[in-house]
C-alpha cells in the first residue's frame, strides 16, 4: 500500500516537472527579448476588445485573452510588454517587433502564406443588426419577434442562408451586392434588419449607423463557417507550438468561454437569441 502511494506521488511529481519543462521551453530563447513576452495590439485598440485603449489593464476580451495565454505559457503579468501596430503592418511579410499580435485577425489562407496564425481563440457569433426605431417597435432577441421583420443581406455571404434557416422571415429576403449596400438599405428603410458577424455588427452599430442596435446574437456553433480569429506570429515563429498549446488548454478548461461571456456578451449587452 505504501509503495503504491509512493509511486503515485513520484508519477505526479514527474508530470508536474514535465509541465514546468514545457513552460520553460516557451520562455527561453524563443522571444524577441529573453524572459519577456512582447504582445502587440492596435493603435488605438477598441472596445470591447481592449477597454479604454489600455491593454495593460487586462480589461477587454483580447487584453484578457493575451494575459491568459501569457500565463499559460509560463509568463507572469509583469513579464508582458505591450507594443502597437496597425492592422495592415501586422500581416505583412517580414520580421516582427512582437512575439504575437491580436487585433481581430481573421484566419485566411492568403494571410497564412506570409505570417503564422495560432489556432483560433475566438469564433465570431452572428449578430442581428437593426435600428433604434425597429427595436422600439418591438424587435427583441426572440425568433418570434425577428421573423416578422423585413430582412436583407449581402448575397455573397453566408448570411442569406442563415437568415432563412435560423429565423425564417415571413417576408421575402432582399439581397444586395455587399455589406455597405445592406446598411444603406437599412438607412433608407427598405429593410429592418440584417445578420453580420458580431465584430462587424459592433462596428456598424457604433460607427456607420447613428442609431444602430444589436438586438441579439446566435452562438458561433449555429453559424455557417464562422469567422475565426487567431494570434499573428512571424512566419516560422518558434513560439507557435507553445501558443497553440496555451490556447487549447484555455479552451479545454473553459477560460476562453468565460472571457467571451464576460466581455463579448455581458460587456456589449448583446443577448443570445432565444
Amino acid at each position: 500500500m505504501y509503495r503504491t502511494m509512493l509511486l503515485t506521488g513520484t508519477a505526479a511529481l514527474a508530470l508536474a516537472a514535465s509541465g514546468a519543462t514545457a513552460q520553460n521551453a516557451c520562455t527561453t530563447g524563443n522571444t524577441i527579448e529573453d524572459g519577456v513576452l512582447t504582445i502587440a495590439t492596435g493603435n488605438p485598440a477598441y472596445y470591447p476588445w481592449v477597454m479604454n485603449n489600455d491593454p495593460e489593464s487586462k480589461e477587454g476580451f483580447e487584453a484578457s485573452v493575451a494575459y491568459a495565454v501569457a500565463n499559460e505559457m509560463g509568463y507572469s503579468d509583469d513579464q508582458v510588454v505591450w507594443t502597437r501596430s496597425s492592422f495592415d503592418q501586422a500581416i505583412q511579410p517580414g520580421a516582427k517587433n512582437y512575439d504575437f499580435n491580436l487585433q481581430q485577425f481573421s484566419i485566411t489562407a492568403a494571410r497564412d502564406k506570409v505570417v503564422d496564425f495560432s489556432v483560433p481563440y475566438y469564433s465570431a457569433a452572428a449578430a442581428v443588426l437593426t435600428r433604434q426605431p425597429t427595436a422600439d417597435a418591438g424587435a427583441t432577441n426572440t425568433l418570434s419577434s425577428l421573423s416578422g421583420l423585413k430582412w436583407g443581406a449581402a448575397a455573397s455571404t453566408t448570411a442569406p442562408s442563415m437568415i432563412e434557416t435560423l429565423i425564417g422571415p415571413e417576408d421575402s429576403l432582399l439581397l444586395y451586392d455587399d455589406s455597405a449596400d445592406v446598411v444603406e438599405a437599412m438607412k433608407a428603410n427598405q429593410i429592418d434588419a440584417s445578420l453580420f458577424d458580431l465584430p462587424t455588427a459592433l462596428y456598424l452599430s457604433a460607427v456607420t449607423l447613428d442609431d444602430g442596435v444589436l438586438v441579439g446574437q446566435f452562438p458561433p456553433a449555429m453559424s455557417e463557417n464562422p469567422d475565426q480569429f487567431g494570434l499573428v506570429l512571424e512566419d516560422g515563429s518558434p513560439l507557435k507550438t507553445c501558443v497553440d498549446a496555451a490556447i487549447i488548454a484555455l479552451e479545454e478548461d473553459g477560460t476562453l468561454a468565460a472571457l467571451e461571456s464576460e466581455w463579448l456578451a455581458a460587456a456589449t449587452g448583446v443577448p443570445v437569441i432565444e
